[in-house]
């Protein structure tokens, strides 16, 4: 276990992220972080994620876009995004043991973790499809 040093750029970036409830990129918390007055460098808020993900305070999701989100929640739970407009949610539900039990069978693995990405369209973009 590393010894946490959290600079204050860190903390700005660490609340940041659990204020958060959209999986924000880190041009998300840099834009968050101008609007509170940091005046932060991108490399600066770069590392300090980097930091905060390997100190296992985050997590980075990438969840086959361009740019990684971050998620302050670091326990299980899975993500389900919005192909239109690339929204991510959280999905807290368990994955069937029998999910597990089968993948562990047919690759000869030991699953010790799972993550699944579920792809949909969100509430918003199908009211607006249905206008």
């Amino acid at each position: 276990m590393m010894k946490l040093n959290l600079t204050t750029q860190r903390k700005a970036v660490l609340e940041i992220l659990q204020q958060a409830h959209d999986h924000p990129t880190a041009a998300d918390v840099m834009d968050r972080l101008r609007a509170q007055g940091h005046l932060f460098a991108y490399g600066t808020v770069y590392n300090s994620l980097r930091y905060l993900t390997e100190a296992g305070l985050v997590k980075e999701l990438k969840l086959g876009e361009t740019a990684s989100r971050y998620d302050a929640r670091t326990e299980d739970h899975h993500h389900i995004v919005c192909v239109r407009c690339g929204r991510v949610d959280e999905v807290t539900m368990e994955l069937p043991a029998e999910w597990l039990a089968r993948a562990a069978q047919e690759t000869h693995y030991q699953v010790h973790h799972a993550s699944v990405v579920l792809e949909g369209v969100c509430e918003e973009c199908s009211v607006q499809n249905d206008k």
